[in-house]
């Protein structure tokens, strides 16, 4: 397993290549719903990321409410309020295998400027050697 700072630093490289696919996604004709289960993964693997700087356990959730409760209390001036995570909690799994859901291009967008406010929240109190 490699040090701290390089497994955050992978989390957060992962992050950034989420939020790149999303991004791809959102120039094109969708699929939308695929952006939006990017965007999640964005928020995750951020959260994910800066619970490993802190030294603390990942849980096996795709819960971003969950994570943010867990990010916050181990660093309490992190700022994830008014973030709305819970619109992004369902784009892991259950949309995932809703055959009735079909995003338009505005729902992925705001899915992924969420997912770009956890970012900015997260790079703003990671040392500079974690950033990807």
């Amino acid at each position: 397993m490699p040090d701290r700072l390089a497994h955050a630093r992978g989390w957060l490289l992962k992050a950034e290549s989420d939020l790149h696919a999303a991004r791809r996604v959102l120039e094109g004709d969708g699929p939308y719903d695929t952006a939006c289960f990017h965007a999640h993964q964005t928020a995750e693997k951020f959260l994910k990321g800066f619970l490993t700087l802190q030294d603390q356990p990942i849980p096996r959730t795709h819960n971003l409410e969950e994570l943010s409760r867990l990010c916050q209390a181990a660093r309490p001036d992190l700022d994830l309020a008014g973030i709305d995570l819970a619109a992004l909690t369902p784009y892991a799994i259950e949309i995932r295998y809703d055959f009735e859901f079909w995003p338009d291009r505005d729902t992925a967008r705001e899915a992924v400027a969420l997912a770009l406010e956890v970012r900015e929240a997260i790079l703003a109190v990671v040392p500079p050697e974690a950033r990807p």
